[in-house]
């Protein structure tokens, strides 16, 4: 049997990962192989770094409430307890937006929760 030379596909596969490589440094955006490890870390650290902008903003979120109830004289932990004692549920996001663009409406909502 006659060996067949995997051109089609192989040529497939690396313009595929040469693509993905584009705007790389050096080897890393023209030779196969230095592309491909290139292009694997890349792709771990996007994955991890997903996970992170999550941590982040939530960690942005709290400090941004904290700032705004110390403003309205009390901790975010007695302001968070109070609003889930009130049954006000609304998340940190949101929180954050409400004491950036509306304080009055975050200085009542402290007053319910304190109250």
């Amino acid at each position: 049997m006659s060996r067949i030379r995997p051109s089609k596909v192989t040529r497939k596969r690396h313009k595929r990962v040469l693509k993905q490589t584009k705007g790389f440094w050096g080897q890393r955006k023209n030779v196969f192989r230095r592309a491909k490890e290139t292009l694997m870390r890349a792709m771990a650290y996007a994955y991890k770094s997903r996970k992170l902008k999550k941590r982040d903003f939530r960690a942005l979120f709290i400090s941004r409430i904290s700032a705004a109830a110390k403003q309205n004289d009390t901790s975010y932990s007695k302001f968070m307890h109070g609003l889930k004692k009130a049954n006000i549920d609304l998340n940190r996001k949101m929180l954050s937006q409400i004491a950036i663009f509306e304080p009055k409406v975050f200085s009542m909502l402290v007053n319910i929760a304190t109250g």
